[in-house]
């Protein structure tokens, strides 16, 4: 008897890598989970090393009929095209297709396969797809590419705030005790030349974004501004999605993922729903609350042409009180 084809679905993150071995009915095989998968900071190979370590168990003979990875860091073509290489490479398979995470959490949270997604994690990003199949996106290379925000720039932007706060060229702002009470300084400078010198991770600052939050609840109004420009970079990365697509005057969902947007805050939560019913009225917002390897795991079974019952069987494993 001839096995089922089997899909192996990555979704590779800032923080943790997770990844799914299903078949083409829908069924979930196996799942592993590994750490943040970093290209741009590691190089592919170790990045590639990270998926592997993700596998729930050895590669099969021959590879998986299909590999549907989609990955941070993964944010050019020529990116794309790299990384499917050293996952062939690897000996993963024949058949591999790479995108940026983007695309899995729009999968994952959509209840159809277009739509537009805003990811604001430890970075920011967003995709958008028409109904045709049409692409919008953006480099999302950082600072050097207009990009601002997800946790890590909400923080360096808290800090800045801080810093200016302590030696006088800012307003005060409740964000300088918070940054002294998470590292354990005894001010803001302490910590200034602690990351400078490297004694202070500089990736732990996006650890400081639900503090940011929160004193932007209490009434802090230096962090409050900074929520406030968060919500707006979500808001208009999405809004550009749709006007390029022409969905403007569409019904459709936005799906938000990341930690800042599933986390649900207060007061980001009701700016974002101003901001779209001002900016894009028929746009409906949509939190993601599956994991987003659900999505790669969707689009790997499209790939492989996998009958309706499939996909509503796959969807069930992750979200069982949602659409098929």
């Amino acid at each position: 008897m001839t096995r089922p084809r089997l899909v192996l679905a990555v979704d590779g993150g800032n923080s943790k890598t997770d990844a799914a071995v299903l078949s083409e009915h829908g069924e979930v095989l196996a799942t592993g989970r590994s750490g943040a998968f970093a290209p741009q900071r590691e190089g592919v190979a170790a990045a590639v090393e990270v998926a592997v370590a993700a596998l729930p168990y050895g590669l099969p003979a021959g590879g998986f009929d299909h590999v549907s990875a989609c990955l941070a860091g993964a944010d050019l073509p020529v990116e794309e095209e790299a990384l499917a290489r050293e996952f062939a490479a690897r000996g993963f398979g024949g058949d591999v297709v790479v995108r940026n995470d983007t695309f899995a959490l729009l999968r994952a949270g959509a209840s159809a396969s277009w739509g537009v997604a805003v990811v604001c994690g430890a970075g920011i990003n967003a995709v958008g797809v028409s109904p045709a199949g049409a692409v919008a996106r953006f480099p999302a290379l950082g600072r050097v590419s207009g990009d601002w925000g997800g946790g890590q720039g909400l923080a360096e932007e808290a800090l800045w705030h801080a810093a200016r706060a302590e030696d006088g060229r800012g307003a005060p702002t409740a964000l300088t005790a918070l940054l002294t009470a998470h590292f354990g300084t005894a001010t803001v400078e302490e910590l200034v030349i602690g990351l400078h010198v490297g004694r202070v991770d500089e990736e732990r600052l996006h650890e400081l974004a639900p503090g940011v939050l929160a004193a932007a609840t209490a009434g802090d109004a230096v962090a409050a501004s900074l929520v406030e420009r968060q919500a707006e970079e979500v808001i208009v990365l999405a809004e550009v999605c749709l006007r390029r697509l022409g969905l403007l005057e569409t019904p459709v969902e936005v799906v938000l993922g990341g930690g800042l947007l599933t986390a649900r805050d207060p007061l980001l939560t009701s700016l974002l729903d101003t901001g779209f019913a001002l900016r894009a009225p028929r746009a409906k917002p949509v939190v993601a609350d599956v994991p987003p390897v659900l999505g790669a795991a969707l689009l790997g079974l499209e790939r492989l042409g996998a009958t309706d019952a499939a996909m509503a069987r796959l969807r069930a494993h992750y979200d069982p009180t949602g659409p098929a």
